[in-house]
């Protein structure tokens, strides 16, 4: 009997998580190919298909289900399953459906207007908007737990385990020490090859560049496309992974190490068993472990030495001006160390971090009311002068930056910096189990990497928790020490510190 109630309850399942996974295509579409005057109608289908899959999740019948497969006799996969979809129930349950499609509703239209307040360096005109998300994620917050941290209930909905004194712990640990490194390296009299790619890249040509990086490491043309996008991203599921990137004409690299990046998590997400499309295990462990995937081929793989060995050669096929540029110089300039720069998603390994903390500060001082929305611009130049000793000029190049907010995605940043923790404690443990890893990659062979990751963490969906994930992957819980160690050796060298 249970197992016939167990197949029936996976039916079910599987009804709204394809509801789901239909509202990311829909998103996807509206922020890479749908004409700007599309957007009163995407709003209206966003919110009524968000509408649907709340209620198919809180309904009876979920519960029944529920109630019924927890006392009866269940696999460890079942029995996550039935963990995973309790989760999900109880914390949706709470949340009224009028309110869930008001937020969806809110978040589709909230995008043409920061791109166009973007643009035009108007945050009075996005102003109006985000005081709404904010008020309406403050609301849900509150659904969920009239007696919790708002901010912690909205950080679980990307990193339901680790909890929020983690990402605090983390957080702190690291600007503490990388305060103090990059304050060595802005000391050091090393002078990198920063230059190495000055110049002018079509976007055309570029693209072309990222094509052939992501034929290189791996990518299933068949399972994805590459697009543009104003802010990249991936998304899909493990039939069908898209990336986006974004071309800036006199960096090429920014464009390339942004194309690495959403391939990691296009290929966690590829990684996923096919045969539990539509259910927990089938699903990506959370954004944490997402992006310590991204982070992981971005920087351990595409920022490495050795990555430049093998792939310089086919930078200069489609660029015949870098001739003169060594594999050193390109090392070099995709790992430079500059304080200066506003932008997060350009910023290097170790700036980039205190980007995160800015808006994490910045996130919790909205949801608990200790700043109005108004004092946003003020308090984000204050904070990036206090960080990284530079105010931008506009806030195009400061708080209008990022898209999260017009996602109301307050809680998202932090899983970026516990990602890129993760990341290099996967790679450490990869190091030591696959033999000569170094090697491969300047061979242009990753396979061996992608296949590690695949075993040790694509394959197993939502099977474990995060921490019980990082300990089945790596062996010990989640630690800030090899990151730092990988941060304080690698730059070290560097800049002969």
């Amino acid at each position: 009997m249970a197992a016939q109630s167990y197949d029936e309850f996976i039916d079910h399942v599987k009804r709204f998580s394809n509801v789901e996974h239909a509202v990311h295509i829909l998103n996807w579409d509206q922020q890479v190919m749908m004409p700007e005057g599309g957007t009163p109608a995407r709003s209206q289908q966003v919110s009524t298909l968000s509408t649907l899959h709340h209620e198919l999740l809180t309904s009876e019948e979920t519960e029944t289900y529920l109630s019924a497969l927890e006392s009866s006799s269940l696999t460890d996969e079942q029995s996550a399953v039935v963990r995973e979809i309790r989760r999900q129930y109880e914390r949706a349950d709470r949340v009224p459906s009028e309110l869930v499609e008001e937020i969806a509703h809110t978040t589709s239209s909230a995008l043409p207007v920061w791109k166009e307040a973007k643009e035009n360096d108007d945050f009075e005109a996005f102003a109006p908007t985000l005081s709404k998300l904010v008020d309406l994620k403050r609301e849900y917050a509150e659904q969920i737990d009239p007696d919790a941290d708002p901010y912690a209930v909205l950080f679980a909905e990307y990193e339901p385990y680790l909890g929020l004194d983690t990402a605090e712990r983390v957080l702190e640990r690291l600007r503490n020490r990388l305060v103090d490194l990059i304050e060595s390296i802005e000391q050091s009299d090393v002078a990198l090859e920063t230059d190495a790619f000055s110049g002018t890249y079509p976007a055309d040509e570029q693209e072309a560049l990222c094509r052939s990086a992501l034929d290189r490491l791996g990518y299933p043309w068949e399972h994805g496309r590459l697009d543009t996008a104003p802010h990249p991203f991936s998304t899909g599921s493990q039939f069908d992974a898209r990336v986006t990137t974004r071309f800036t004409e006199d960096d090429p690299i920014d464009a390339l190490t942004s194309t690495i990046h959403e391939f990691g998590h296009a290929m966690y997400t590829l990684g996923l068993p096919r045969e539990q499309y539509g259910t927990p295990l089938g699903q990506n462990r959370n954004l944490s472990v997402h992006e310590s995937q991204s982070r992981l081929w971005e920087n351990h793989v595409g920022r490495s030495r050795s990555f430049w060995e093998q792939f310089l050669p086919a930078v200069t096929e489609r660029f015949p001006e870098t001739s003169g540029v060594s594999p050193r110089a390109a090392y070099e300039a995709a790992n430079q160390v500059y304080p200066d720069n506003l932008i997060r998603v350009e910023a290097d390994e170790l700036t980039y971090h205190l980007h995160i903390v800015l808006r994490f500060e910045i996130e919790q001082q909205l949801i608990h009311g200790e700043i109005d929305v108004e004092e946003v611009p003020h308090v984000w130049n204050e904070k990036m002068e206090e960080y990284l000793g530079v105010r931008p000029d506009t806030d195009s190049a400061g708080c209008l930056q990022d898209i999260h907010w017009t996602h109301g995605s307050f809680g998202y940043f932090p899983t970026y910096s516990l990602g890129s923790v993760l990341a290099a404690q996967l790679y450490a443990t990869a190091t030591q189990e696959i033999e000569a890893l170094d090697e491969q990659i300047q061979n242009g062979e990753f396979s061996a990497l992608q296949e590690w990751l695949t075993d040790n963490v694509h394959q197993h969906g939502q099977r474990y928790t995060t921490p019980d994930l990082i300990e089945h992957a790596t062996g010990e819980p989640l630690t800030a020490d090899y990151f730092l160690d990988y941060a304080e050796r690698k730059y070290g060298a560097l800049y002969e510190l």
